[in-house]
């Protein structure tokens, strides 16, 4: 249960404070700062009593570098304290939205909506702003000169034409402009019928003086702004000029959008589109502001300074980095593609595999977030459960349907590229992750450092698993058979040296009596033994010793505020995007491997190499970045531990699974 802010913590907690471990840990977190006058809650996993009955120096000392981390909500504390526990995804992402006065300036621009006027800002001739001018700005203006003159040509929609001929030097450089709805004086407007209606009731004779108001009747264009769409101007605008300006704003939202740093173009675009267009073209008024110029009166549409953010990075949309929303479209291009150009009429095999391995990608980040969602709402049994079954399933889905096509076709190819995939998962997750990790963080952070005891326990249960894993191929080594192809003596003597040719380790002689007596029992034995020493992991990590990952989570409230969790995904929303994402990714998985057999054939490159590199690194690509977010956070024990958890998973999950799947296929 989480305390009341007001609750003091030191009075509460002095009757069960009674190791000296404990001491430690409170007079850590008087140093901090006494976070109760804050309204602070202090979120850690509840330890039974008597867990912590040694007195050692070496526990206080493991109490003295725990760290404080603070959380927004209970949800986000649940999602941080997952992250230190073993078989759990580590996922930087947050899963519930953050607090808006929470966030830095620099973020709050980025979902601002173009519509506000600063002051003197700098000057407005930046890079950015000429490459909008040379991608976009040209032509834009230029089609809304040929869009004026049409207007002109009408002559009805002349009013629409001057508005053209306005919008035409804005979108050349709209930067240090504004676009206003300005309000018309009542004289001017031209009533719409609702309106028109109204006062002719209301000016004759017959009316009552005290009478309530006439009734209007109901039509659909009876709201702000309605009447204009009756003129005729407005018609010939809506039929020659509104179809062509949107079309053309469209392929400009869409490409600003896929560039990312240039999103404040495609908000212009969409808000011009969607707003500006559709306004009577007396209420449009497009103007510069001067530093010493008072804006007029009235709702501001567009104002723009700059046309490229570089935080754009950042952007979110309902929690999903900008970069998965844009790679989403990739995956039904390549769904697309892949079955209905089935005889690569449109399209060659190469390309299909890479669409289908680029897609692998986005479909990664989705099935992480909605893990990392489900888990931060469930228990702890939930969340070993999801993170067990589909912590996996990008590698086991391509692995399965490789074995499968190689099985139909008898080709063993397949079967040596899952084995050098599965390598190349091994030796990336617990030699490049870190590395690559311990760099990056080292450039940002001259002293970094991570819980030895946490990291202690994960790379004990690696050493396991990788020592389960290779148990049978050192067996095999060692009581195997040498057969060599052609031997040569190299010295005069008949008992001398020989020097052998395509050596090889012979398991099936004798009708493979050491095979099927030793090593294949050997075989079944350990896949059934590290699933098994996996849900024992668990069970240490989360109930019997789950102290040594106690992880102290803190959410830090102003006095007065006080936020409910808003998460991103729902723990329903999050598993249809789990299923969803899932058949996603098998079907792409069989993609890549229906259209790899081309690549193996015709590429001068080993399929070793490509398997180890290409197939084992791409799927593991979200959980690089996440390795990476955690290290220049200068959290290198997250970082060290995302490459072990992926690497534990692969021999004690992975390799049993697809060894049990190979008995009964």
């Amino acid at each position: 249960d989480v305390p009341k802010a007001t609750e003091p913590r030191g009075d509460s907690d002095s009757h069960r404070r009674g190791s000296l471990c404990d001491r430690h840990c409170a007079a850590i977190n008087n140093v901090q700062g006494d976070l109760s006058d804050l309204g602070c809650h202090l979120h850690r996993p509840r330890v039974p009593p008597g867990r912590l009955v040694q007195h050692s120096d070496e526990v206080c000392e493991s109490c003295v570098v725990k760290t404080t981390l603070t959380a927004e909500n209970v949800v986000e504390a649940n999602k941080l304290s997952n992250n230190y526990k073993f078989g759990f995804k580590k996922w930087k992402s947050h899963v519930t939205a953050r607090p808006w006065e929470d966030r830095s300036e620099i973020v709050k621009e980025l979902y601002s909506d173009l519509n506000v006027i600063r002051g003197s800002g700098g000057s407005t001739v930046t890079c950015g702003n000429v490459l909008y001018l040379l991608l976009f700005g040209w032509w834009l203006s230029f089609l809304y000169v040929l869009v004026a003159a049409v207007m002109f040509v009408t002559v009805v929609g002349a009013p629409y034409g001057r508005l053209c001929w306005d919008l035409a030097g804005y979108f050349l450089w709209p930067f240090g402009k504004v676009i206003q709805k300005v309000e018309v004086p009542k004289s001017q407007r031209v009533l719409g019928a609702c309106e028109a209606g109204a006062e002719a009731s209301g000016a004759g004779e017959t009316s009552a003086l005290l009478g309530g108001p006439t009734p209007c009747r109901w039509r659909p264009w009876c709201w702000a702004d309605a009447g204009h769409w009756q003129r005729v101007g407005a018609v010939a605008w809506l039929c020659l000029g509104y179809p062509l300006l949107a079309l053309a704003h469209g392929l400009v939202c869409v490409a600003a959008w896929l560039l990312v740093v240039l999103i404040p173009v495609a908000k212009l675009s969409a808000r011009t589109a969607t707003r500006v267009l559709l306004l009577p073209p007396e209420r449009a008024l497009v103007r510069r502001l001067r530093m010493t110029e008072v804006p007029l009166e009235g709702e501001v549409i567009l104002c723009c300074y700059h046309a490229v953010n570089p935080y754009y990075y950042k952007y979110a949309v309902d929690g999903i980095n900008v970069f998965a929303v844009n790679l989403l479209p990739l995956v039904l291009v390549t769904l697309v593609l892949g079955y209905v150009d089935s005889h690569n009429r449109l399209t060659s095999s190469p390309v299909k595999f890479t669409l289908a391995l680029l897609s692998i990608m986005p479909l990664s980040y989705y099935i992480g977030m909605a893990i990392a969602s489900i888990s931060a709402q469930s228990n702890f049994a939930v969340g070993a459960v999801v993170n067990a079954t589909f912590g996996s399933i990008t590698e086991l889905t391509f692995y399965i349907t490789a074995l499968i096509k190689g099985s139909r076709e008898g080709n063993r190819c397949y079967a040596e590229i899952v084995k050098s995939a599965l390598t190349g998962t091994l030796v990336g997750c617990v030699l490049f992750v870190p590395g690559l990790c311990m760099v990056i963080g080292g450039i940002r952070h001259q002293e970094q450092r991570f819980n030895s005891r946490s990291a202690g326990v994960s790379s004990a249960l690696l050493f396991l698993s990788v020592g389960g894993v290779f148990a049978p191929t050192l067996f095999s080594k060692v009581y195997g058979k040498l057969v060599c192809g052609e031997c040569h003596n190299v010295t005069q003597n008949p008992l001398g040296h020989y020097l052998c040719h395509n050596c090889h380790f012979d398991l099936m002689e004798n009708n493979g009596t050491l095979y099927y007596s030793h090593v294949q029992p050997l075989v079944y034995t350990v896949s059934l033994l590290l699933p098994a020493a996996y849900l024992i992991g668990l069970f240490f990590t989360l109930k019997t010793h789950s102290h040594i990952y106690d992880i102290h989570i803190s959410d830090c409230h102003m006095p007065g505020h006080h936020h409910s969790a808003v998460v991103h995904w729902s723990r329903w929303r999050a598993l249809v995007i789990l299923l969803l994402s899932t058949l996603c990714m098998s079907a792409c998985a069989d993609l890549a491997t229906e259209h790899i057999s081309p690549i193996l054939t015709n590429s001068t490159i080993s399929q070793y190499f490509i398997g180890v590199t290409v197939l084992a690194m791409v799927p593991e690509l979200p959980e690089i970045v996440n390795g990476i977010q955690f290290a220049l956070q200068n959290n290198l024990s997250l970082s060290i531990e995302i490459g072990n958890c992926i690497a534990v998973q692969v021999c004690m999950l992975q390799i049993p699974i697809l060894v049990l799947f190979t008995i009964f296929y």
